[in-house]
């Protein structure tokens, strides 16, 4: 049947609606397009999460150390740049380049003074390598990853903040302390009601839970201590 010529239709997501005020509510269908159907899937994840959805750890910029060497290295090679336009213009050497260059043609390679130069000239080094190979940034928790182009990270001190308001919320808890690591949780727990046993039944169960909703690559393991509160007097 068709419809009166004085009323109109508007479709939508929402309803159909005429002109005479009335509504009348139809199914909402989801639609599919010809192009959303032909849209790639998503990029694959880096090589360092696997299945489960872990990843490595956040890199540093090491930016205090990078500067450190980078004003040391301008200083002394600025040093002996204007010593040798120096020597090069016709004039005597810097005083401390000849002294320099003496001791390190009369010293022997046994003397105390070589030795101890070339074992903090090592040190320096092998810390130099030490910073460029690992990733440091060791308070942030890499997160499980959602996303092929998004990280995120947690810092430790928030994950035991939540950790702590989790526990003080279990009844009998008197007071609470979490100290977070890269890979454990410890967590001292004083109760002033309740069996110890059943504190720390629930304080197990809480943070288990409260641990796998922080969403970490790597899920901390938990430590649990509780103890009675002491007496006063």
């Amino acid at each position: 049947m068709s419809e009166p010529q004085g009323t109109e239709r508007r479709e939508g997501a929402e309803g159909t609606e005429d002109t005479e005020g009335t509504t009348k509510r139809l199914t909402v269908l989801e639609k599919t397009s010809a192009a959303a159907g032909d849209h790639e899937p998503p990029p694959p994840l880096d090589d360092t999460e696997n299945e489960a959805g872990r990843t490595g750890r956040f890199w540093s910029s090491r930016r205090i150390p990078a500067g450190i060497v980078a004003l040391l290295l301008f200083v002394v090679a600025g040093a002996f740049l204007y010593d040798i336009a120096s020597v090069r213009a016709d004039r005597p050497a810097m005083r401390w380049r000849r002294e320099l260059a003496r001791q390190l043609a009369e010293r022997p390679l046994d003397d105390i003074w070589v030795l101890v130069g070339a074992g903090v000239a090592a040190a320096v080094g092998l810390w130099l390598i030490l910073l460029a190979t690992t990733p440091g940034l060791r308070a942030v928790l890499p997160m499980r990853r959602t996303h092929p182009d998004v990280r995120a990270g947690l810092h430790r001190d928030a994950a035991a903040m939540v950790l702590r308001d989790r526990a003080m919320e279990v009844a009998g808890v008197q007071s609470v302390r979490v100290r977070t690591g890269r890979r454990k949780a410890q967590v001292r727990a004083v109760s002033h009601f309740r069996e110890l046993d059943d504190v720390h039944g629930d304080l197990d169960s809480v943070l288990t839970e409260a641990i796998r909703a922080l969403g970490l690559s790597r899920p901390l393991a938990l430590t649990v201590h509780v103890a009675r509160t002491g007496r006063k007097g």
